[in-house]
C-alpha cells in the first residue's frame, strides 16, 4: 500500500509514518514537506492508495489551498491531518470532497481508526464538529453543502450514477458522502436518509 504525507515537520512526518505501519503491514509512505512536493507526489504516484495533507505548509497561499490537490486526483481519498479546530474550515475541507479530517492532537488510534474507515469507503466527521453548533440551515446535523446536495439528490430517488454526473464526483464519491450521511441523520437506508432530512428541515416537503 503506497501512502503519501505531506506535512512541513519532519519530526511530525516520522511519527506518522511509525503509525502507519500499524495500518498496513506493506505500507510504502512517500514523504512532502510543502504544497508543489505534494502535488508532485499526488501526480507521479496515481496507485497511491491514501494521501494525509497538513493544512498549514509553505506554498499554500500560491496552490490555493486543499482543493486543487484534491482536484489532482479525484479518486485519491485524502484526509486532512491539521492543528486547526475552526469548525467552518474542517466543514470547508469536507465539502471540497476530503474524506476525512483527523485534528492532530488526537491519540494515534483515533487517526489510525479514521484512517481505515476512509480507506474503507467512508468519510471520517471529527467528534468536534458534530458536537459543533450547527446553523440553522443545517437541521442540528453536521452535514455538509456537498453532503446536502447528495441529500436531495436521493430524495429525487436518483442512482449514485446519475448524482455523481450532476454533481461532477465520482460514484465512489457519491458512496462515501452517503454513508457519511446515514451516520450524521442515524439512518440505515436512503428512505430513513431522506425521512430524516425530511423531518430535520433538511429538505422542502413533497
Amino acid at each position: 500500500m503506497k501512502i503519501l504525507l505531506a506535512d512541513d515537520h519532519a519530526l511530525f512526518r516520522e511519527g506518522v509514518q511509525y503509525l502507519l505501519s500499524s495500518l498496513h503491514a506493506d505500507a510504502t509512505v512517500l514523504h512532502a514537506g510543502d504544497y508543489a512536493s505534494a502535488a508532485t507526489l499526488i501526480k507521479e504516484h496515481p496507485d497511491a492508495a491514501l494521501a494525509l495533507i497538513d493544512l498549514d505548509m509553505p506554498g499554500q497561499a500560491q496552490a490555493g489551498g486543499i482543493a486543487p490537490l484534491l482536484r489532482l486526483a479525484p479518486t485519491l481519498p485524502v484526509v486532512v491531518l491539521s492543528a486547526c479546530e475552526d469548525p467552518v474550515a474542517i466543514r470547508s475541507v469536507l465539502d471540497a470532497g476530503a474524506m476525512g479530517f483527523i485534528p492532530k492532537r488526537e491519540q494515534g488510534a483515533v487517526m489510525l481508526s479514521a484512517l481505515r474507515l476512509v480507506l474503507a469507503g467512508g468519510v471520517y466527521v471529527p467528534p468536534l464538529l458534530l458536537a459543533a453548533p450547527a446553523s440553522p440551515a443545517s437541521g442540528g446535523t453536521p452535514l455538509t453543502p456537498r453532503q446536502t446536495e447528495v441529500l436531495q439528490a436521493l430524495a429525487q430517488g436518483k442512482p449514485n450514477k446519475l448524482i455523481a454526473r450532476a454533481l461532477g464526483m465520482t460514484e465512489a464519491t457519491v458512496k462515501a458522502h452517503t454513508g457519511a450521511i446515514f451516520r450524521a441523520l442515524e439512518v440505515d437506508s436512503r428512505a430513513q436518509a431522506v425521512l430524516a432530512g425530511r423531518q430535520r428541515g433538511l429538505l422542502a416537503p413533497d
